[in-house]
């Protein structure tokens, strides 16, 4: 072989004009090299500068090559490009291909088969499982839909419902890029706003599918823009329009402008289009003026932001006053009460389920309420009321179970009333409805003194006339309602209690206790103060220890915190729903209370606080002249508050009564019964004498639980050691009798008390001339502006009226 032949280029290691591969052997050169053409003059990776004879490891591999900095950015860059390359086809191109199989896959359901799911009725039923009464899902007057056909939408109503939800629902694809990156971002930073556009609630209502997630958003996204191929924008705003839910059962926007104007929607006006459009965020808060008006100022800028209404009709533009909301009775409703419906929806609505979920799973609400103690409550009512001739006088009746804490009877007064014209309208619901609790408070007094480790043993003087605080802020005299409601200097809590002694517990809670410390008891007892509940407990003044003054307590509160008491100390929350299933009879959710401890964190102590209130509860039965049922033991206590006069009142009615109570339970029920006025009357009987706990709420209590025990096995309390000083131990003290020669028909061993030195209030006596009005010459305890109930300082002044 002569010198300038050359070997056979070897495929895998071959020279090109006289150089080597490089360390990766492709072969590639640099594009600045001189002499360099062709393919390798093109796709070469530029590693110049490289040795022809290369340095050998001590294992005799060629050792990698020092690169340049020039060589080293350009594997970085080649590096970058491939990374790059593999983003763009995860997040672009295979997105892609899915969002196009599901394109193809997904069907975009008919305005006319979301009509039929959202018209199912809610169904009511009671504990044993039999139906209480349906509820349909009205639409319009009528109580039926009535859709909009393609077109038949004013351009006014359009563009209101584009400024509250989509403002650029004329122009998008089904879904603004956007308004998602906007979602997101206010996901990120807490913000507020969505990125769905009209088309993608009309899908997520259509589906009645909101989950959140990946899957749902992504398949929304998919038939929303399928739907904005397949549809025009008209025919696709007009089933938004006919399904979307407004609130007060009204599906679809005709349907929302008989219920709300009474009118049909081709005559809605620029503010009550945009009124209605507001409310689809919120439809459950329709009632709420407050966030009405600022949905409706909202849309109403919205509108002149988008050219859709000038700046003139803007300026002249006033809140719409939409007429009454409907109170007609439902013809399905079967024996279940508004009131009782009220409470269940309202106890669904703060679990999440509005009527619109209601409505469109076609929900089966099992209550907890027993047709038999619901019927057992209804007569006990009846004939306690029987006979009496003041059409003034007022009732209620609450029946909770304290082993579970659901209601099993609910009687909040007669459902409808006359007005004026001798039509039938709601009257009010008087078992939620919050009135001063008399001295059935003074339960609360007893437990704040007990978790102190004070016992029942403990004395106090318990002498009527008495006066607290020194100088300006000596209080007038606490009296107590008649000599039998009083006792010696020496007087037991245990036996304060039983005869309801004034002064001993105005003292108590003035002197020991405070009044902070009674409005935490009866919190842990179960009262539910605003904003989750109607009952005021006002600290401001040593009132509450009467029950008096701003301190207020519905009904159904009451019953649910003497169940505390019935059930060893364990509160479970008040509550009238048990289940809740769909129209598939798929259970949604089921209440499992097993309660946890009221009054101590520890069991066995809050078990022992309940346990002696009851004992200090039990005499109270017998001696307001009441009793349980045969085999059962009860324990309870009544409660008055005295009318109190007004300014300009031409009679006297010093020895009138506003409101009455009786409150009391065994192991297995306890129970509120109310008797009182509407607002602050005074009150009597068809006898014209005034009216106390005994008179008719006590006898109310006594004939439901005489109804509701009657044939059920025997039951006892379980007995609670002492806490502090025993009353068994303490020396008794003889109870002062009545000198009073005035006949009445009370027992002259009965009293009952709510008179404070800053209120006027009533209780059990022996006669009226037994009982005296309190007056204050100094300032009110707790001092202040007007409290919550109307009294200064949290206390009512002479004259005033009652809070």
């Amino acid at each position: 072989m002569g010198p300038t032949d050359r070997e056979p280029d070897l495929i895998t290691h071959h020279t090109h004009n006289g150089t080597e591969p490089d360390d990766f052997g492709y072969g590639d050169y640099d594009d600045d090299r001189e002499g360099q053409s062709g393919e390798y003059a093109a796709g070469h990776d530029g590693y110049d500068d490289y040795d022809e004879d290369p340095e050998l490891d001590e294992n005799g591999k060629k050792k990698k090559p020092v690169l340049t900095p020039k060589q080293r950015k350009k594997r970085r860059w080649r590096r970058i490009r491939r990374t790059l390359y593999v983003l763009f086809g995860l997040f672009v191109v295979v997105p892609a291909l899915a969002f196009v199989i599901t394109y193809f896959i997904v069907d975009v359901p008919s305005a006319d088969s979301v009509a039929a799911l959202q018209n199912q009725p809610i169904t009511f039923y009671y504990s044993d499982n039999s139906v209480m009464g349906k509820e349909n899902p009205p639409a319009g007057s009528g109580g039926n839909r009535v859709p909009l056909k393609t077109g038949e939408a004013p351009l006014v109503v359009k563009h209101a419902v584009y400024s509250a939800e989509d403002a650029s629902f004329e122009t998008n694809s089904g879904f603004d890029v956007t308004g998602i990156l906007r979602a997101v971002y206010n996901q990120v930073t807490g913000g507020q706003g969505g990125g769905s556009t009209i088309s993608q609630q009309y899908i997520k209502q259509a589906t009645a599918n909101d989950a959140p997630t990946l899957t749902r958003k992504w398949t929304e996204l998919a038939k929303s823009f399928k739907m904005n191929n397949e549809e025009s924008k008209d025919e696709i705003i007009t089933s938004y329009l006919n399904i979307v839910y407004f609130g007060r059962g009204a599906y679809g926007v005709q349907a929302a402008a008989k219920t709300y104007f009474d009118k049909d929607v081709k005559d809605l006006n620029a503010s009550e289009s945009a009124l209605l459009a507001g409310l689809i965020q919120g439809p459950s808060r329709s009632e709420n003026q407050p966030y009405a008006t600022k949905r409706w100022t909202y849309v109403m800028d919205q509108m002149v932001a988008n050219g859709w209404l000038s700046q003139a009709d803007r300026a002249a533009a006033t809140f719409p006053t939409p007429v009454p909301k409907n109170t007609a009775k439902d013809k399905d409703a079967g024996t279940l009460s508004w009131h009782i419906k009220d409470r269940v929806k309202a106890e669904l609505l703060a679990k999440g389920y509005d009527d619109d979920k209601l409505y469109s799973s076609g929900a089966k609400i099992y209550t907890t309420i027993d047709p038999k103690a619901q019927k057992d409550a209804e007569q006990a009512v009846s004939e306690g009321m029987k006979g009496q001739t003041d059409d003034q006088i007022l009732n209620s009746l609450v029946a909770v179970d304290p082993r579970t804490g659901g209601v099993v009877a609910y009687y909040g007064g007669p459902l409808f009333k006359k007005d004026d014209k001798g039509n039938d309208v709601p009257s009010r619901d008087w078992a939620n409805d919050a009135r001063n609790p008399g001295s059935s408070v003074k339960a609360f007094d007893l437990t704040a003194f007990l978790k102190m480790g004070k016992g029942l043993g403990e004395t106090f003087d318990g002498t009527s006339g008495r006066t607290f605080g020194t100088g300006a802020n000596k209080t007038a005299p606490v009296r107590n309602a008649g000599e039998s409601a009083s006792c010696s200097k020496e007087c037991t809590v245990k036996q304060a209690m039983e005869i309801s002694a004034n002064t001993v517990f105005y003292d108590m809670v003035y002197n020991v206790t405070g009044a902070k410390a009674v409005v935490q008891a009866a919190k842990d007892a179960g009262v539910k103060v605003a904003p989750d509940g109607r009952s005021t407990l006002f600290a401001g003044d040593n009132n509450i220890s009467l029950g008096g003054g701003g301190t207020t307590i519905t009904p159904s509160d009451m019953a649910s915190a003497y169940a505390t008491f019935a059930s060893g100390g364990l509160r479970r929350d008040q509550h009238f729903v048990a289940k809740v299933a769909n129209a598939s009879d798929e259970v949604e959710f089921e209440v499992n209370d097993p309660g946890k401890p009221a009054f101590d964190p520890d069991a066995a102590q809050s078990a022992k606080i309940a346990g002696n209130v009851t004992d200090a509860l039990e005499p109270v039965i017998k001696h307001s002249d009441l009793t349980c049922p045969k085999g059962h033991e009860c324990a309870g206590k009544t409660g008055t508050q005295q009318y109190t006069l007004g300014k300009n009142d031409p009679k006297s009615y010093a020895d009138r009564n506003a409101q009455t109570w009786m409150v009391g339970y065994t192991p297995s029920i306890s129970v509120a019964a109310w008797v009182g006025g509407d607002g602050v009357k005074p009150l009597h009987d068809q006898n014209d004498k005034p009216i106390f706990g005994k008179t008719i709420a006590g006898p109310i209590w006594q004939k439901f639980m005489d109804l509701y025990l009657d044939g059920q096995p025997g039951e006892k309390f379980d007995k609670a050691k002492p806490i502090g000083k025993d009353a068994a131990t303490a020396t008794p003290t003889p109870t002062r009798t009545s000198t009073s020669s005035t006949p009445t028909t009370e027992s002259a061993s009965t009293s009952e008390t709510s008179t404070a030195p800053s209120t006027t209030s009533s209780s059990e006596s022996a006669s009226p001339t037994s009982r005296t009005r309190i007056t204050r010459p100094g300032p009110p305890i707790g001092g202040g502006g007007p409290d919550p109930g109307g009294a200064g300082g949290g206390a009512l002044l002479p004259n005033d009226p009652a809070g």
